[in-house]
């Protein structure tokens, strides 16, 4: 990548794969963290803080949501190349570029509906923690906004269109 703008796109890009990382490794660890709590304070003393459940769904809706999009960044989300293998090998980064475009619509759709529905759902709070169920519902075109821009750049070739290597059987 010769052009300065592109390749200041890709750092910033990266920085944001690199965030979003780091949050799905904070998210998990948080997650368990809660299931764990939750489990040793059912067992051995017979109540469980309210808290810990809520917290551990909110962490697992990101993981999900999160790692949807970075699946689509570092290729590693689940496809079906059935098709694709059947194209001719012309006609294979074509197909990849659809498959890119159809994703990348994928996702700003997530994002534009996602923010439809913060909108309608706006002004609730969760049950035990009580903050403000914006957050939960925020996942979704956050996620689809990153899915979104990782498709697109991966579609305009400027990131492997490559799948990821079978594993051997």
């Amino acid at each position: 990548m010769n052009n300065p703008a592109l390749r200041g796109v890709e750092r910033v890009i990266a920085f944001v794969a690199t965030a979003l990382k780091l949050s799905l490794i904070a998210a998990t660890a948080i997650m368990v963290g809660c299931i764990a709590l939750q489990v040793v304070m059912r067992y051995v003393f017979g109540r469980t803080p309210s808290w810990t459940e809520e917290l551990a769904v909110l962490m697992f809706s990101w993981t999900v949501m999160g790692g949807l999009a970075l699946g689509v960044r570092e290729g590693f989300h689940v496809r079906l190349d059935v098709l694709i293998n059947l194209a001719p090998s012309g006609g294979r980064p074509w197909a990849e570029r659809a498959i890119e475009a159809l994703t990348a619509a994928f996702g700003f759709y997530l994002a534009w509906s996602g923010l439809r529905f913060v909108d309608m759902t706006g002004g609730s709070v969760s049950a035990a923690i009580g903050f403000p169920i914006e957050i939960l519902h925020a996942m979704a075109p956050v996620a689809g906004g990153l899915i979104g821009l990782f498709a697109s750049w991966r579609m305009l070739g400027h990131a492997s269109a490559e799948a990821p290597a079978e594993l051997a059987p």
